[in-house]
């Protein structure tokens, strides 16, 4: 093995299939091996970092010279990274935008002042120039505390939470046994970053014959905005999103106690039932206030519609 190769890189590559094992894909770093076995690992072709226009069709709210408003389908990467250097909403707006593109940092690009996980769809907003950039962080930043931002998500959990409006305030940290985890941790924590969440049960669902509640459709109010933060909450008051592998992995068996119809539904999702629907902010240059909202994508609509299918007692 070359020197200059890291462990965390060999992981890397481990997790990303590049190993095989006896001609067989072997995708566990701690997989353990035994004499004669024949190793044999694949270095990817380096990709092109910077990012390239794409005309990959957008779902636009609102477009003007200074900002554009989409809303973004589940399964789309906001910003290139490594594994995935193209089909990102980056080179989606580069495509659209154009030459309306400005700069931002002297750098013609759109300006992303948040995000979406991949497999989160709904309302997000990014600058065409440097001063809608500067606008909008600065009211992101402050996360609707004193300023106009308003940010509602709407969530399918599993249970009902066990108050109608209730805060969750924590520390969101890394997960120490997973790269790609986040996890609550105590406020002495090197990386620990407070996380406020207001939730607000929108609608309780059985599923089932019995009529028993086994889900919950979910309003979220974020006061702060960590990487997975409403999926860590919920997963944290026992309440994981429906479709969460990461964070309700261990909810899958739920599934088995809902009607036949409505458990084919939640298997066939793919995905955490997690949608922005609603993003209201002040148009940073206009000085105009904006409010949109992103209708539930059909995936969504669909699941929810075979729940309400049985009627929850009372």
């Amino acid at each position: 093995m070359p020197e200059h190769i890291s462990r965390a890189r060999v992981k890397a590559l481990i997790e990303q299939g590049q190993v095989l094992v006896n001609a067989k894909t072997c995708r566990l770093p701690r997989h353990k091996l035994a004499e004669g076995d024949l190793i044999n690992l694949s270095f990817p072709v380096p990709e092109d970092p910077e990012p390239k226009p794409e005309a990959i069709p957008l779902t636009i709210l609102h477009e003007d010279a200074d900002l554009i408003v989409i809303d973004k389908p589940a399964g789309m990467v906001v910003h290139p990274a490594p594994g995935h250097w193209s089909g990102t909403l980056v080179n989606a707006l580069l495509y659209h935008c154009g030459d309306s593109l400005q700069g931002i940092g002297g750098v013609r690009r759109p300006g992303i002042v948040h995000r979406l996980d991949k497999e989160t769809s709904g309302a997000m907003v990014a600058a065409k120039t440097q001063a809608a950039h500067s606008g909008l962080a600065a009211q992101f930043a402050d996360h609707g505390r004193s300023g106009p931002l308003e940010r509602a998500y709407l969530a399918l959990v599993w249970g009902k939470p066990d108050k109608t409006e209730a805060t969750i305030k924590t520390y969101l940290g890394r997960d120490r046994g997973s790269r790609i985890k986040r996890a609550v941790v105590s406020a002495g924590a090197n990386d620990a970053r407070e996380a406020i969440t207001h939730h607000r049960l929108v609608k309780a669902l059985s599923g089932s014959e019995n009529g028993q509640i086994h889900a919950s459709l979910v309003e979220c109010r974020l006061e702060t905005g960590r990487t997975h933060q409403i999926r860590v909450h919920l997963a944290h008051i026992g309440h994981p999103l429906v479709g969460d592998d990461i964070y309700g992995g261990h909810f899958r068996t739920k599934a088995n106690r809902l009607a036949p119809e409505v458990s084919e539904a939640v298997s066939v999702f793919g995905r955490q039932a997690l949608h922005a629907a609603v993003l209201g902010f002040v148009h940073p240059v206009s000085g105009e206030a904006m409010r949109f909202e992103a209708p539930l994508p059909v995936d969504l609509a669909r699941l929810l519609e075979v729940f309400a299918k049985f009627a929850p007692k009372r």
